[in-house]
């Protein structure tokens, strides 16, 4: 009852967004806080330290960023979502897929948007911008994960469309050269809701760099951030669920099995890497090196929780003859032992189908391919360098220069400025590395990153890390007090 209490309640007659100077005035060209005639005309610059300037200026992107947005998916709901034409060309089910709940997203983004404007009308210098963050977040951005979840879907409904109604493509590409969509594609709308709830996390962690250290807006800016990082998180998830599911029915489909048969399709299961590898066979005599029999293709599929091993038969079919926990699984390097044995590595299986201990020494393409699939089989083995979560003080680190989309499940999208910690390298241009803001972990190529030399960057970027992501105290826990008494004696 006290969250509700949080949320003024909007005028009901009231639909379109409250006309201030600062941003909804449609000449404005402003994007500094600073650079506003109200600001300038203050004469607070005079008075306020750079830092808090600097503050001033986070919540200030936070807020214009966010009336932005709002209008963007306002053109996407009156010039794509409720046209006419559009709508007697699509079935309900067709529309539904593939505009989902976007409705209820341009509501919450309104109200959204209302709350920070009614801040910022408060005073020309903006008190906190978090607290309303974490109270949408905590209570509204649920709208922010039905639509995510509803990705895989959405993305293959609109390319149905394409193919298979020429009505609807034709209008589409109508639409599309509107003046008003400055070009853009219906794809980039619709969009639109997935990059928005991971920029808002990045903005606050903006607004947290720049708070002072154990002050009531750093503890406002922490809740919010933990409460956006679970929706980020549950949206995640949602997606590859609905992926998930339909690839393992999928691979079930292509498998036979030579062994006794093991249930693929799991609600808790789902596919870490797949692919080829050489299986070495016969005894490691010079005579048997020279022939061309000694390794022989196999396909292996590894799972969250089980490997399971085939060979590929005619029909695009896998027939099954091991498969083990992985849990059970151990892998090691063997030394270089020349050009035949490079990029060999042997994979034990503690427990196999059998019931028995197995072991196979397998042959990658390349060093990066096998340092992959060691890392994927067994990740709990040490990698070369330790982890940034065991808090040490140093660590090789890169930043992201080049935007990368992951090819593979065992890589990590990339996007430009990330900072990573490495926790594995190979001669061939790959890193195994960690995202310092959400620590998710995953493989990329090197040449997108380039690598930070100087230790005290490192260094400040790991402390800004451990500041974000640190646990509750008890200041934090008598401010968020304090917060709620003080939001209702704004009211």
């Amino acid at each position: 009852e006290e969250e509700e209490e949080d949320e003024p309640a909007s005028p009901p007659e009231r639909k379109a967004l409250p006309q201030i100077c600062l941003l909804s005035n449609p000449h404005s060209r402003f994007n500094l806080w600073q650079d506003l005639p109200e600001i300038q005309s203050s004469g607070v610059l005079e008075i306020l330290q750079p830092e808090e300037i600097k503050l001033q200026e986070a919540m200030f992107e936070l807020v214009t960023s966010e009336a932005s947005y709002y209008k963007s998916l306002s053109l996407l709901v009156s010039h794509f979502v409720e046209n006419e034409r559009l709508k007697k060309i699509l079935h309900p089910s067709e529309a539904h897929i593939l505009f989902s709940n976007v409705l209820d997203v341009m509501a919450v983004s309104e109200r959204f948007l209302l709350e920070l404007e009614r801040r910022m009308e408060e005073n020309i210098v903006i008190s906190d911008v978090c607290d309303i963050v974490y109270h949408y977040a905590a209570n509204h951005f649920s709208v922010y994960i039905t639509y995510v979840s509803n990705q895989t879907y959405q993305e293959r409904t609109y390319k149905q469309l394409l193919q298979e109604k020429a009505a609807f493509r034709e209008l589409i590409a109508q639409l599309e050269l509107d003046p008003k969509c400055r070009g853009l594609p219906l794809s980039s709308f619709l969009i639109l809701p997935f990059q928005r709830i991971t920029r808002l996390k990045l903005l606050v962690q903006n607004i947290l760099k720049r708070v002072e250290e154990r002050s009531e807006r750093e503890c406002t800016a922490l809740d919010a951030h933990k409460e956006l990082e679970m929706v980020v998180k549950a949206c995640n998830e949602g997606v590859r669920k609905m992926s998930r599911t339909e690839q393992m029915i999928s691979i079930q489909k292509k498998m036979e099995f030579k062994i006794k048969s093991v249930p693929i399709i799991s609600h808790s299961r789902w596919l870490l890497k797949q692919g080829e590898l050489q299986q070495m066979s016969g005894p490691k005599t010079s005579r048997t090196l020279r022939t061309k029999k000694l390794f022989r293709e196999i396909y292996l599929f590894l799972f969250n929780d089980l490997l399971v091993i085939c060979r590929q038969i005619p029909g695009d079919k896998y027939q099954v003859f091991d498969s083990a926990p992985r849990g059970l699984l151990r892998v090691e390097e063997l030394e270089d032992q020349g050009q035949t044995l490079a990029n060999v590595f042997i994979l034990r299986l503690l427990e196999n189908a059998d019931d028995r201990e197995a072991t196979y020494m397998l042959k990658a393409t390349s060093q990066s391919e096998m340092k992959r699939w060691m890392t994927s089989l067994a990740p709990n083995r040490r990698t070369k360098f330790v982890s940034f979560t065991s808090r040490l003080l140093d660590c090789p680190q890169v930043q992201c220069v080049h935007p990368y989309v992951a090819q593979q499940p065992d890589e990590l999208t990339l996007e430009l400025a990330d900072i990573l910690n490495i926790l594995e390298k190979t001669e061939d241009g790959w890193i195994f590395g960690e995202r310092l803001h959400d620590q998710e972990r995953g493989w990329f190529p090197s040449s997108m990153t380039e690598e930070i030399l100087n230790p005290k960057i490192r260094s400040q970027n790991l402390k800004e890390c451990f500041r974000v992501h640190k646990m509750d105290d008890p200041q934090r826990s008598q401010n968020k007090d304090r917060r709620k008494l003080g939001s209702r004696n704004r009211q």
